[in-house]
């Protein structure tokens, strides 16, 4: 709700995360302020990276599907999610994907959950492999700097004699 309301009026992030609609501070119980930290941290974390948020979404979008066309409800959903699946650490990209999906069956259009469930899918595996790729490549980076040591060491040993 509060990244639907940003995105339509741009409201100042300051001025979003007191979440004015909802009861005041003094009224909340310990867990819905809990609660309302983490939507603070997980709103103000996808409005730093809309950017990369909204290049990573649009680049899974098919031909005919522009950002633009897509339902706002829909795209509040899409931005949340694929910044807690790429900055949140911890975040089980499965889960959030299950809730982006129950959340867009309540609220969002008739078929808009499945919209969101295939573009999230496509984000969380190419984000897979690229931390796989990132994983292959420091292995041998690795690889290669303790053959190296070990050819120096040798190249040590043989100065010796």
């Amino acid at each position: 709700q509060a990244l639907y309301s940003w995105n339509v009026s741009r409201v100042p992030t300051e001025e979003l995360l007191t979440f004015s609609w909802l009861k005041k501070d003094s009224e909340f119980t310990p867990n819905e302020l809990e609660e309302q930290t983490f939507a603070s941290f997980i709103i103000s974390g996808t409005i730093d990276h809309l950017d990369e948020i909204d290049n990573l979404i649009s680049s899974h979008l098919s031909s005919s599907w522009t950002m633009e066309r897509i339902n706002k409800v829909s795209l509040a959903i899409l931005r949340t999610s694929t910044y807690e699946i790429k900055f949140q650490a911890g975040s089980n990209p499965k889960i959030v994907i299950d809730e982006a999906v129950n959340i867009a069956k309540e609220y969002g259009s008739d078929d808009s959950y499945k919209f969101i469930n295939a573009i999230l899918d496509k984000i969380e595996k190419d984000l897979l492999e690229v931390k796989n790729s990132t994983k292959d490549t420091q292995s041998i980076l690795h690889n290669i700097k303790s053959a190296g040591a070990a050819k120096r060491q040798e190249n040590h040993i043989r100065l010796r004699e």
